[in-house]
């Protein structure tokens, strides 16, 4: 992170694991998903060509290391996403590892999500997400355990959002606190070939399958029932963000 900071004359403000580290299913071997939210000095935002025109890209994307991959998100395009409870950026302010940060301006946002979360969308996200993956799962016989992976984790972030209309944290051992002791068996069992690299024949498939046809079933019926809320934010991240600009580069 230092090195990208004087490379690219930025700051970053927060950087966290956001692949399976984070959610506690990787293995010896598994690469580290780093993703991070920085801001250019004040005269690179007072321009007639906002950030994300042209060359003035608002994302930081470094060639890939070993097991090392890092992305990041130019601030006024993580307010924007923020904005909108982008569940891509709400995995990253609930992630439960932690390499910069939070710094205050970070503090804030997590403050207000609370106030601007918007549960609605963000159980469509993972519904459309747990679908997608189940169809390729149909379709191929190769990587299964991944793609159980893909289509219970947003399974269980959408059940927990449902149930308490907060985004959730997002390791494993947390969101099977809703399930049955039957359920938490057979998800702790995809979690076990994950981490310890067994064959997949340990997969206990038909508990599996049964388990996602059925809370598909049950997120669909209860996702038409929620409502949208309208929420008025924009005003506030306008302060912060410029509070953030005087802060890290006029002191």
């Amino acid at each position: 992170m230092k090195e990208i900071e004087k490379e690219k004359n930025i700051k970053v403000l927060y950087a966290c694991e956001a692949g399976s580290r984070a959610w506690g299913l990787h293995a010896i071997d598994s690469d580290y998903d780093v993703r991070f939210i920085y801001i250019h000095p004040t005269d690179y935002y007072l321009s007639i060509d906002p950030v994300g025109i042209g060359k003035k890209r608002d994302t930081i994307e470094v060639p890939m290391h070993s097991t090392l991959d890092l992305h990041g998100w130019e601030l006024t395009k993580a307010l924007r996403l923020f904005r909108k409870s982008n569940p891509g950026l709400l995995e990253w302010l609930n992630s439960p590892i932690v390499y910069v940060g939070p710094s205050d301006t970070i503090k804030d946002m997590m403050d207000f999500q609370s106030q601007l979360f918007q549960p609605k969308p963000c159980v469509h996200h993972y519904i459309n997400m747990a679908k997608s993956n189940l169809r390729k799962l149909d379709e191929t016989t190769a990587n299964t355990i991944k793609l159980y992976i893909q289509i219970v984790r947003p399974i269980l972030i959408a059940k927990w959002i449902i149930t308490y209309s907060t985004f959730p944290p997002i390791h494993l051992t947390t969101l099977v606190h809703l399930l049955s002791p039957t359920e938490k068996n057979a998800i702790e069992c995809l979690r076990e070939v994950k981490t310890k690299q067994l064959s997949e024949a340990n997969l206990p498939v038909g508990e599996l399958q049964s388990f996602i046809r059925r809370e598909l079933d049950f997120l669909d019926k209860s996702v038409s029932h929620m409502k949208t809320k309208q929420i008025q934010v924009t005003n506030k991240l306008d302060t912060l963000f410029r509070m953030t600009l005087k802060k890290i580069w006029e002191n």
